[in-house]
C-alpha cells in the first residue's frame, strides 16, 4: 500500500502528466515531420553503376500487388532500385540513405499496377573481384521483411559474441597477466571491425567508423589480416608448434609480416585494389593446404590437442572449397557465412584459452602447495602451521579454549645411524600419518626435523592429554617389518593451554617446548604438561 502510495508521487516529480494514469497508459514522443530517409539518385551517380539486373514482369504482368526488392552482398558501392519514375538509391555503409524497413540489406517496396509489364531495374557498381556477385531477392514485403531480420540477427549476433569473447579474454589478462590473452583481445576486435565493414552495420544507425571513400580499402586490409590471424590461429590449435617446435618463430614472423603488408595495402592506387582483395583468398587456399596437412600428421602421431583443430578446421575448408567451386550457397549468403565461420573459430580458439587459463591456475596451485607443503610428509610446513595457529588464537579471543601439543620422536638421530636415513624418512612419514588420522590434517604442521605441532582447538588441557596420550600409544605400534624390523617408534610429547594473557602465540609455543623436554626429562614416551 505504501508502494502503491508512493508511485504517483514519483511520477509526479519526473513531469508525468496525471492523465496518463486516468486513461491507462503512457504516450511517448509526438508527431514527426522528419522524411523518409530514402532518396533518390542524380544522373551523374547513376552513370557510375555499371551493372545492372532487370526483374521482368511474371506473365501476364505485374499482379498489383506491394513488391519487395533486396540487394545483399554489396561491399561497397550504390545500389538504385528504380521502377517508372521511382528511382531510389543506397549505401550499405550509411543506414541514413536507405529504408528503415530493410537493415541488412537496400531494399525497396514498389506497387506496380495491375498488368504492367515493365521491369524493376537494379544497378550497382562493378565489385573489385568478380565473384562478389549480389544477391537480389524478389517476393512480398512480409516474407522477405522477416529473411532481412534473419541476416541481421545473424550479422549482429557474430559480432556481440565476438565482443563478449574479447571482454572474456581481457578478464583472462587480468587473472593470469598472460600476453596471449592481450594478443587474443585484439584479435577479436579487429575481427568486429572487419565483420562491421564487411556487413554494413559500421554505417548502422549512422556511419561510427571514420573510413569514408577508404571502405574498400579497409575492407580488404582487414580481410587480409583476419585471413592470416584465423590461419595463425589454426595452426596452434592442430598443434602445428607441437610438431615443429621451430615453426612457432616462423609463423610469428609470417603473421607480422602479413599484417605490416595489408597496412600499406592502404597506400595501394585505385588500379591496384583488385590485387589486394584477392590476396586473402589465395592466402587462406595455401594456408588451408599446410594447416590440413598438420592436422593428419598430428592425428597419425595421436597428439589429442590436435582434436581441436579439426573443430575449427573443417568449416573453414569447407568456406575454402565454396570460394574454389563458386558454390551456390556461398554466393547467396557470404556474408553471413564468413562470419559464422570466423566467429566459431574465435570460440574454438576461446575455449583453448580457457583451457590454457585452467592449466596456469593448476600449476599456481600446484605451486601453492608446495609453498605450503612439508615435501616428505604432505603436512602443512612450519610457515603454514604458524600462521593456522595464529587464526586460532585469534579465534579464541578472550573466553575460547585451545591448547597445543609438541611432538618429538625419540631417539631419532640414533634411528638414522642404524637404520638408515631410508628408514628414518619412513618413520617421519607413519608419524604423520598416524596423528593426521587422529585430528583434522590442517592441524598437524611438521615443524622441522622430527618435530610436530598438533593443534587442538576447542580442547583444555584435560583434554589435550587424553588426546596426545592416545596419540602417543598409536605411534608405538608402528611397524616398520621390511626395513626395520623390531624399530619401537616413542614420542615425547609437551602441552600447553592458551592463557588470555599472552602477548602472542610465541609465549604458548614456549611452554609446550619446555613441556615436551620436560618429557624428555622425566624418560621419554610420555606426555607432559606445562
Amino acid at each position: 500500500m505504501l508502494l502503491a502510495g508512493l508511485w504517483p508521487l514519483a511520477a509526479k516529480a519526473q513531469g508525468w502528466s496525471a492523465a496518463s494514469f486516468e486513461r491507462g497508459y503512457v504516450l511517448e514522443g509526438q508527431a514527426s515531420a522528419h522524411p523518409s530517409p530514402q532518396r533518390g539518385c542524380d544522373a551523374a551517380l547513376i552513370q557510375q553503376l555499371d551493372r545492372q539486373a532487370r526483374l521482368q514482369a511474371p506473365p501476364g504482368g505485374w499482379p498489383g500487388t506491394p513488391q519487395a526488392v533486396l540487394v545483399f552482398n554489396v561491399f561497397s558501392g550504390e545500389v538504385m532500385i528504380s521502377h517508372g519514375e521511382r528511382v531510389t538509391c543506397g549505401l550499405m555503409s550509411d543506414a541514413r540513405t536507405r529504408d528503415s524497413r530493410f537493415r541488412s540489406s537496400v531494399g525497396q517496396v514498389v506497387v506496380p499496377t495491375a498488368g504492367n509489364q515493365e521491369p524493376i531495374v537494379v544497378a550497382w557498381q562493378s565489385p573489385i573481384r568478380p565473384e562478389w556477385i549480389p544477391t537480389i531477392m524478389l517476393g512480398g514485403p512480409s516474407p522477405l521483411q522477416q529473411h532481412d531480420t534473419a541476416r541481421l540477427l545473424v550479422r549482429t549476433s557474430c559480432m556481440a559474441v565476438g565482443l563478449a569473447l574479447a571482454l572474456s579474454a581481457l578478464l583472462g589478462w587480468m587473472a593470469s597477466r598472460d600476453r596471449m590473452f592481450v594478443l587474443y583481445t585484439a584479435s577479436c576486435m579487429l575481427f568486429f571491425i572487419w565483420q562491421a565493414l564487411i556487413t554494413g552495420l559500421s554505417g548502422y544507425p549512422y556511419p561510427w567508423l571514420p573510413v569514408s571513400s577508404w571502405l574498400v580499402q579497409w575492407q580488404a586490409v582487414t580481410s587480409l589480416m583476419v585471413a592470416a590471424l584465423m590461419l595463425a590461429g589454426l595452426w596452434l590449435l592442430c598443434a602445428g608448434s607441437q610438431l615443429l617446435p621451430g615453426s612457432k618463430v616462423v609463423v610469428q614472423r609470417l603473421l607480422q609480416a602479413i599484417l605490416l603488408l595489408a597496412f600499406c595495402g592502404l597506400l595501394l592506387p585505385q588500379s591496384a585494389l583488385p590485387i589486394l582483395a584477392i590476396a586473402p583468398q589465395v592466402l587462406m587456399v595455401v594456408g588451408a593446404v599446410l594447416v590440413l596437412g598438420v592436422a593428419l600428421l598430428a592425428q597419425l602421431r595421436g597428439l589429442r590437442d590436435g582434436l581441436l583443430g579439426w573443430l575449427g578446421l573443417v568449416p573453414f575448408m569447407a568456406l575454402v572449397i565454396g570460394e574454389l567451386v563458386g558454390a551456390h550457397w556461398l554466393v547467396v549468403y557470404r556474408i553471413e557465412i564468413m562470419q559464422l565461420v570466423a566467429t566459431w573459430l574465435l570460440l574454438i580458439t576461446a575455449f583453448a584459452f580457457n583451457r590454457r587459463l585452467g592449466l596456469l591456475r593448476e600449476q599456481r596451485d600446484q605451486m601453492r602447495r608446495l609453498a605450503d607443503t612439508d615435501g616428505l610428509t604432505g603436512l602443512p610446513n612450519r610457515r603454514v602451521g604458524l600462521q593456522r595457529l595464529n587464526q586460532l588464537i585469534t579465534q579464541a579471543g578472550t573466553t575460547g579454549v585451545l591448547s597445543i601439543g609438541f611432538v618429538d620422536v625419540d631417539h631419532f638421530k640414533a634411528i638414522n645411524d642404524t637404520y638408515g636415513h631410508d628408514v628414518g624418512d619412513k618413520v617421519l612419514v607413519e608419524v604423520a600419518r598416524v596423528m593426521a588420522e587422529s585430528v583434522r590434517a590442517d592441524d598437524v604442521v611438521r615443524m622441522g626435523g622430527e618435530e610436530f605441532l598438533v593443534m587442538l582447538p576447542g580442547v583444555d588441557l584435560a583434554g589435550a592429554r587424553a588426546r596426545m596420550q592416545a596419540i602417543g600409544e598409536q605411534l608405538a605400534q608402528i611397524q616398520l617389518r621390511s626395513s626395520a624390523p623390531g624399530l619401537l617408534v616413542t614420542a615425547s610429547i609437551g602441552i600447553a593451554q592458551y592463557h588470555p594473557g599472552d602477548m602472542d602465540m610465541a609465549a604458548l609455543l614456549r611452554r609446550a617446548d619446555q613441556a615436551m623436554y620436560g618429557a624428555k626429562q622425566q624418560g621419554r614416551n610420555q606426555v607432559f604438561e606445562a
